[in-house]
């Protein structure tokens, strides 16, 4: 084993993972690759040719890349733990009225106890993956995520769920470089092709963006359970008629089937009566906010009130906010009010760069 001792790579064939898996070995790491089969594009009901990175060219670059630089690459099958937690989740998320999170719930409850587990069995200390975000030990002796040093590329939102005992064992080594940095350095690689991949912004396991196609895919009987149902104002006065509750999130103007003369908005899913609730643009705003099944990164807890940052979605540019912690749940206090709370989404903490925690919107 190398000095610096030996290193699991996530590799999703993409130019991220691949250029951090590049960067240890060339630091005297001992790297093995991995790349983690999550899902079947037949499967989930998609009609196009398989893309993204769990295609087989994806996979296949992976291991090519490996090769070239000559460490061990093995591919891991998880397609049934993800079917089971994370795909399953996403559909009961929709009927439970709430909008899913599932890239989330992967990094938190699949891909670091997969990467765990192997990399115990291969005898390597560390895991590494390519998200852009910053990990390190605070005075207080926890392992503490921060901010990417790309602001449009930071993925520290999609890591509040990981462990303090995973976080001691892992390594972002893209944190402190841009996007246009990391292409540069594949360019450099001799991998153009590599470097000019393209990248997907969508549910990797979502044919097409359609997640209503999907509902109905893996539920075939989705719509004959639930049906048709009214769309409502906040007084609930009956303004029209949808295709049911599943199909329609919180602050969704288009695409609802009915007009108004005016801009309307999903500002509430009651899945009890199969209604969905349109308002103005000013009823999405809300002066607070209650977030369960918390996870907290930079401290153990919070014993007392906390100014933080808020954000309540991934591209969200955060609010100002008071936290109080209340067990397992987390209230928020917005002193300005924030628009479009959506139930099931993550809303995350933070303190400067860094992650105080986070943990999933409640109603």
């Amino acid at each position: 084993m190398s000095k610096r001792g030996r290193v699991l790579v996530a590799m999703s064939g993409g130019v991220d993972s691949s250029v951090a898996a590049v960067m240890l070995h060339e630091q005297g790491y001992e790297v093995i690759g991995i790349t983690m089969k999550t899902w079947d594009y037949a499967s989930s009901g998609g009609s196009s040719k398989e893309t993204g990175c769990c295609s087989l060219d994806s996979i296949n670059d992976a291991r090519a890349l490996a090769v070239g630089y000559g460490f061990p690459h093995y591919i891991l099958d998880i397609r049934d733990e993800f079917g089971d937690f994370v795909i399953d989740n996403f559909v009961d998320e929709y009927i439970a009225g709430r909008t899913p999170n599932p890239c989330v719930l992967c990094n938190t409850h699949i891909k670091w106890s997969a990467l765990m587990k192997r990399a115990d069995k291969l005898d390597c200390e560390f895991i590494a993956t390519g998200h852009y975000a910053n990990i390190r030990m605070h005075d207080n002796g926890r392992y503490v995520i921060s901010k990417g040093r790309d602001e449009n590329k930071d993925q520290s939102y999609v890591l509040w769920g990981v462990s303090q005992e995973n976080l001691a064992r892992t390594q972002f080594p893209l944190g402190n470089f841009t996007k246009k940095e990391i292409r540069q350095m594949a360019l450099e690689m001799g991998q153009q092709e590599l470097a000019n991949k393209s990248e997907s912004y969508e549910i990797c396991f979502v044919p097409e963006n359609d997640y209503r196609a999907f509902l109905r895919h893996k539920k075939p009987t989705l719509d004959q359970e639930i049906g048709p149902g009214n769309f409502i104002l906040s007084d609930g006065t009956v303004v029209g008629k949808h295709i049911g509750y599943p199909y329609f999130t919180i602050g969704q103007r288009k695409g609802l089937g009915i007009a108004f003369g005016k801009p309307m908005y999903v500002i509430e899913i009651l899945p009890e009566s199969n209604s969905v609730v349109l308002g103005e643009e000013y009823e999405l705003e809300k002066a607070e906010a209650f977030v369960r099944d918390i996870n907290l990164i930079k401290y153990a807890s919070l014993g007392e009130p906390m100014d933080a940052i808020t954000k309540i979605r991934y591209k969200d540019a955060g609010a100002q906010s008071i936290l109080t912690q209340q067990g397992n749940v987390m209230h928020v206090d917005f002193p300005h009010n924030v628009k479009g709370i959506a139930p099931g989404q993550s809303a995350v903490f933070y303190e400067g760069n860094d992650l105080i925690g986070g943990g999933f919107l409640m109603k």
